[in-house]
Order: structure tokens, then C-alpha cells, then sequence
């Protein structure tokens, strides 16, 4: 029994997902369909506008067979980080290929940009080079990488590919990366009627525009109760405003606890805080998931308990994802967790922690859920 990996957030789901996943059925009609799915919480430092269980109904509707939860522990952090998770809960759970969207299109020179990044001495220097004439870590990133092989990498699903390829070279696993070309600009903020960017249809729901032609029919009914970072700007605030440190949470570099501080009384938003602190060094996406991490509660002192996968939980399937792992389960040496009971470690009780906290603007008690039993799709037929 043969299995594709797919890694995605579904912020929220849309035509270009519905495209993926139909394009890889006709590419590999028998291999089963195993998602990794970042939960309430994304790995730009956002909010995920509708929550987990909701995105794995519709994964589900959509064709995926099992959906697993990528802890906030990798879901929310750089891209090496979340390529790490998400890619070891794939080799735990045997797929044979990786399929990702890529702007560039051409898998060997992502796979030599990895290989490069991996086994040239040449490149850390030149990163630390770039990043001292206050270029951002993707910009120099970029810049030695183009330095060394003559090829261009600055686009979003590319570089997060190139961290994907670096995982599985790194830790030598058994899974083979598969691109598909991107129909969409990740990053713009106008609809584009058929395939749009999940950044612009996020623009447009809070904006109270209609998405009708950009995501699937069967999305819409979901599109409801969302959240947005802002709506816990006042929560953020008082953190900000009582931490002794805001240095001792995960990601905060030296000095952005004088900033954030200096700043917090006067904004009204957190994208105008984020705006305030900004620099050529420092992306927009590594200061929100600074505050996103301050938000949660998320401290570098938990480095020690969150730097592994510690479990596999699973959020939904159908019946061909519950024959998959049925298959597969006997060689799984760490715990398949389908519904959380009293015996949880660490990283799985950090996780209710921040699906409470999700929950508190909406006062949905979506966080029970976590007790309850997973969404099963009885249907594997796709829509």
C-alpha cells in the first residue's frame, strides 16, 4: 500500500488546493493521500481563520484519506523547523512520496540548493556575510545560494521546498520530493477569480467581499466565526505589557523586548505594532510569529521538551486513510493519538493550551473537541 505526503495550512482552502490534490489522484490514482496539516495557528505567525477540525472536514471532502495535526511547535516556526516536523511525522508514517508546490518548477536545482545548503562550507559564511550588511535571513539566504550555484531562489513554496529536500537529505529518509507547478502569486492581495492566493481571499473575507468563485462550493457553508490575529491584539497587549522578559519566549531576539514594550501603547492593531518594529533585518513574518509565540506562551526553556516528534495525532480520515494506517501502525514506535484521554505528554498538553486560547474570542469551546472522537469521511469519494 503506497502513500502521498501533502504538507499544507488550508488559510483557508481554495481552488489551487482543489487543483493539487486532483492533480496528484490523476498522477497517482492508487497511492493513498496523507496530509500534514498545521492546526489553529500558521507558520507566518497568523491565525488560522477557521479552526482545525473545520480544515479537516474539507480536507477530507476534498479527497485527502488521513489527516495529522503538525504540532504549533513546528506549525509556527521557520522554515527549517517546520519542514523538520512535518516531515519526520511523513517518515513515521511510511509515505513513499512528497508532493509540493514550487514557483520554479524544476525539482533538480531545488535539489541541488539543499545540497548545497547541507555540504558546502562555503555557505554559512556567506549567509553571515550578507546578513552583517542587514539583509533579512531569506535575502541572504538567497544571495549565497545564487552565489554558489548561479540559481535564484526567493519565492516562498520554492524556499520552503528547499527545506523539505534538506530534511529528507539530512535525515536520509525514505521519501521521494515531487513538485507541481503553482498557478497563483502566494503573496497577492487582489482576487484573480479562479485561482487566488489564500492571502487575498483572507483579505477579502475581512473585507466582506464574496469568494465564490475562488474556493469549491462545498468551502463556503465553513467560512464562518473566523478568527484573526488582531481580535487578540488586547490579550497580546497585556502580555507584552507584564512580562518581566519578552526575550525568555521562543523567537524573540536581543532588543525586541525594548521595542515591542516602547511601542505597545501606541498602536491599535498589530500589524501597525509589527509596522513600528520592522526593518530590513527583520521580516514581517518572523516578528508576527515573535508575538505569536509571546501570545501562547510558547518560551525557549521548552526547547528541550518540543524539539522532537513525541506522537502522531490524528484529526480525521476515511476509510481508505483507516486501512492505511492500520497498515502501517505496527512499526510506529511512538504513540497514535486519535483522541486525547488523561495520559498526554508535554507537547500534547502545550497543544490544548493553545487551542484554548484560540477559542477565547469566539467562545466556541472548540478546544473540547480535543476529547472527542476524530472526524471520520465515510464517503472517500472526492468532491
Amino acid at each position: 500500500m503506497k502513500a502521498i505526503g501533502l504538507i499544507a495550512e488550508y488559510n483557508p482552502f481554495h481552488n489551487g488546493h482543489m487543483y493539487q490534490i486532483k492533480k496528484i489522484k490523476e498522477m497517482y490514482p492508487d497511492y493513498k493521500l496523507i496530509l500534514i496539516l498545521s492546526g489553529n495557528y500558521t507558520q507566518r505567525g497568523d491565525i488560522s481563520i477557521i479552526d482545525k477540525w473545520k480544515k479537516t472536514e474539507i480536507a477530507l471532502k476534498a479527497g485527502v484519506d488521513l489527516v495529522v495535526e503538525l504540532p504549533f511547535a513546528f506549525a509556527t516556526q521557520s522554515a527549517d523547523y517546520f519542514s523538520y516536523g512535518a516531515i519526520t511525522l511523513l517518515e513515521y508514517l511510511k509515505v513513499d512520496k512528497l508532493i509540493f508546490g514550487s514557483e520554479s518548477d524544476n525539482i533538480d536545482d531545488l535539489k541541488l540548493i539543499a545540497s548545497t545548503q547541507l555540504n558546502n562550507d562555503e555557505f554559512d559564511k556567506l549567509v553571515k556575510i550578507y546578513s552583517k550588511f542587514g539583509y533579512n535571513y531569506p535575502t541572504a539566504l538567497s544571495k549565497a545560494l545564487e552565489d554558489l550555484t548561479g540559481k535564484k531562489i526567493d519565492t516562498p513554496n520554492d524556499l520552503l521546498g528547499v527545506s523539505y529536500i534538506k530534511t529528507i537529505l539530512k535525515y536520509n529518509y525514505n521519501i521521494e520530493p515531487v513538485i507541481i507547478k503553482r498557478i497563483n502569486n502566494y503573496h497577492e492581495k487582489e482576487l484573480n477569480k479562479v485561482f487566488s492566493s489564500a492571502t487575498s481571499i483572507r483579505e477579502a473575507l475581512k473585507n466582506n467581499k464574496s469568494i465564490t468563485r475562488e474556493v469549491p462550493s462545498f468551502v463556503i457553508p465553513y467560512l464562518t466565526n473566523l478568527h484573526y490575529l488582531d481580535d487578540y491584539f488586547k490579550i497580546l497587549k497585556y502580555k507584552i505589557i507584564t512580562s518581566y522578559n519578552l526575550e525568555e519566549y521562543q523567537t524573540v531576539d536581543v532588543g525586541f523586548d525594548k521595542l515591542f514594550k516602547k511601542y505597545i501603547n501606541e498602536v491599535n492593531s498589530i500589524d501597525e505594532l509589527i509596522m513600528k518594529v520592522k526593518s530590513k533585518k527583520y521580516t514581517y513574518n518572523k516578528i508576527s510569529r515573535m508575538l505569536l509565540h509571546i501570545l501562547c506562551n510558547f518560551k525557549k526553556s521548552d526547547d528541550d521538551i518540543f524539539k522532537e516528534i513525541s506522537y502522531i495525532r490524528i484529526l480525521g480520515f476515511n476509510d481508505k486513510g483507516r486501512v492505511y494506517l492500520n497498515s502501517v501502525k505496527k512499526d510506529i514506535d511512538i504513540p497514535i493519538i486519535s483522541k486525547i484521554t488523561k495520559n498526554k505528554d508535554k507537547m500534547l498538553e502545550f497543544e490544548i493550551n493553545t487551542s484554548k486560547i484560540y477559542d477565547i474570542t469566539n467562545n466556541e469551546k472548540l478546544y473540547k473537541k480535543e476529547f472527542q472522537k476524530i472526524n471520520y469521511y465515510k464517503d472517500s469519494k472526492e468532491i
